[in-house]
């Protein structure tokens, strides 16, 4: 079974448009054409994953974001972003609350075919570490998919988890941008790379609690990112 993939646009013809195609996919589709609606439908029918526009009547899709990252019971769901703006800042601060992929109006239906089966498989993807990991006051445990520094639970959204746990288990090893996008993505990104930049910085500022696990992510100019051995 493909899965089940809600929907929301307040304008008919783009998700007539997506539908159509999803569904010859042999995707099961839900719809809404405005945020709270959505909301209401992540929480109710759990959907495998959601196409969200960012320009919806009511509350946007930003807040939309906001409020399924910030629940414990809808936080799992991957988010795909459409927008037709063209302002960078409107994907950062979608990518910083959590999505996990976005796509610029007009976009290809194949295209976004292809990110959602990329974001489903690498979301439904079990984890290949069991038990847990202890590098210095930071925690892993990979079958629950909790991080700790010390005692206290950091609130991680599953691209940042998945991102602190590549760079737990491989501490020294540098990784470039697109191998980042790649592995933690789970697809080959067509794109710029400030998809990663954006959860680096995030997750930075969430370990920030413990200066030395904030400062072992490490940038190595002109490459990308390593994890500096804290033992």
């Amino acid at each position: 079974m493909a899965g089940k993939i809600l929907i929301v646009d307040d304008e008919l013809n783009i998700r007539e448009l997506i539908k159509f195609n999803l569904e010859k996919a042999g995707y099961k589709i839900l719809e809404a054409d405005d945020g709270q609606v959505a909301v209401n439908i992540a929480k109710t029918n759990r959907p495998d994953l959601i196409v969200l526009d960012l320009m919806l009547p009511g509350i946007d899709g930003l807040e939309v974001c906001r409020l399924i990252k910030n629940s414990r019971e809808t936080a799992a769901i991957p988010i795909i972003m459409l927008t037709a703006k063209n302002e960078e800042i409107d994907k950062v601060i979608g990518l910083e609350l959590g999505a996990d992929d976005y796509l610029t109006k007009p976009f290809s239906p194949r295209e976004l075919l292809a990110r959602i089966k990329a974001v489903l498989r690498r979301s439904q993807k079990d984890s290949s570490v069991s038990g847990a990991l202890t590098v210095g006051k930071l925690t892993l445990n990979f079958n629950r998919y909790e991080a700790y520094i010390g005692s206290v639970k950091l609130e991680l959204t599953p691209k940042e988890y998945e991102m602190l746990k590549l760079f737990a288990t491989n501490t020294g090893k540098v990784f470039t941008r697109e191998q980042l996008l790649e592995k933690v993505w789970g697809y080959e990104y067509f794109g710029d790379t400030r998809t990663v930049d954006v959860h680096v910085r995030h997750l930075r500022v969430k370990l920030s609690q413990d200066i030395e696990i904030a400062e072992a992510i490490e940038t190595v100019r002109g490459v990308g990112y390593r994890f500096r051995d804290l033992e």
